[in-house]
């Protein structure tokens, strides 16, 4: 659904632009809103309303007895943000979640497939640099 990477900046008002190709399939899945949420490694998730439902019936069916699917849904799901674009194709990114993933001004859009990740442009180098010569090993463990 979401592919590619793209480099944007974060403007003065914590807003980002949605990337055209993003734009289009938002537009042919007629996808009115976005949740913004705590993501894994320092970045943002950004699912739409029908993946956001997905991911949350995944939740759902976790035990609330333990204290880890506790501690990490609290987490998550306190840290979630709707949004709208707006008629630029731009969304605002909550001080509370700038700050969790460092973003300065730079930064890097990527689509993985049911969502988008935000980072940070220097964070996502450094992923990039420390994992591209792994690809290969990682491959190995997941696919079959």
């Amino acid at each position: 659904m979401f592919y590619g990477e793209y480099t944007h900046t974060l403007d003065e008002k914590n807003r980002i632009i949605i990337p055209s190709k993003f734009r289009e399939v938002i537009q042919e899945k007629n996808i009115e809103k976005l949740h913004i949420t705590r993501g894994l490694d320092a970045c943002l998730f950004i699912f739409s309303e029908n993946e956001w439902k997905v991911q949350e019936n995944k939740f759902k069916e976790l035990p609330f007895t333990n204290e880890n699917v506790r501690r990490f849904k609290r987490l998550f799901f306190a840290g979630a943000s709707e949004s709208i674009p707006d008629k630029q194709w731009r969304i605002l990114i909550p001080d509370y979640l700038k700050e969790y993933a460092g973003l300065e001004k730079d930064i890097k859009i990527i689509g993985v497939s049911d969502r988008i990740e935000v980072w940070d442009m220097a964070k996502w180098e450094e992923f990039y640099k420390s994992s591209k010569q792994d690809y290969e090993k990682l491959a190995e463990g997941i696919i079959i």
